[in-house]
């Protein structure tokens, strides 16, 4: 009679650690795991090099931007650049970071984390974040000739609308207010 029990008593036990690690995988992810994600994809370092792209996309806006304006300082980009530099520089990105946790947390569980984890520490993973940076700034500039397309169709787009409305404000405005009877 004791042995059934001891196996009765062994099963429990052992079904009680698979369902341990079964819920323990679909747990929030804590903080600790969201931050070992964050490191496989060497978030910080991945961060600064998407300020660098950004810098240089910055720094040919700015030169166009010198362009347009006859009356500047002969030294007015290089001045520009500089601000721009400083800006991107003093980029908080540990406090970035930060605040990235809780949205991650909020998203993915343990088991997301780890998997996650998995996948950027294998060597497929560490490659997608090796590219990363080169592929943000390659999408950014084959990309930047459609937005400025698109941006430029909405900006008309809202200026005829603004026109429209304004012309037919005009014509109620121009029409005398009815009388009112004394």
């Amino acid at each position: 009679m004791k042995r059934p029990a001891l196996v009765l008593l062994a099963c429990l036990l052992f079904a009680s650690i698979s369902f341990a690690q079964q819920n323990d995988a679909n747990a929030p992810a804590s903080k600790a795991d969201v931050e070992r994600f964050l490191d496989a994809m060497h978030s910080r370092d991945m961060t600064k090099s998407m300020m660098n792209a950004m810098t240089v996309q910055m720094h040919k806006m700015v030169h166009e931007q010198v362009l347009k304006q006859p009356n500047l300082p002969p030294d007015s980009e290089e001045r520009l650049n500089k601000l721009t530099d400083s800006v991107y520089k003093e980029m908080p990105v540990d406090e970035l970071i930060d605040v990235m946790i809780p949205v991650y947390q909020k998203h993915f569980t343990k088991g997301d984390m780890d998997a996650l984890v998995a996948f950027y520490s294998s060597p497929t993973g560490e490659k997608m974040v090796k590219e990363m940076p080169a592929i943000m700034s390659e999408s950014m500039q084959a990309a930047s000739g459609i937005l400025q397309e698109m941006m430029a169709k909405m900006t008309q787009r809202v200026n005829d609308e603004i026109a429209q409305m304004q012309k037919a404000d005009d014509g109620k405005s121009s029409k005398p207010s009815p009388s009112t009877p004394n």
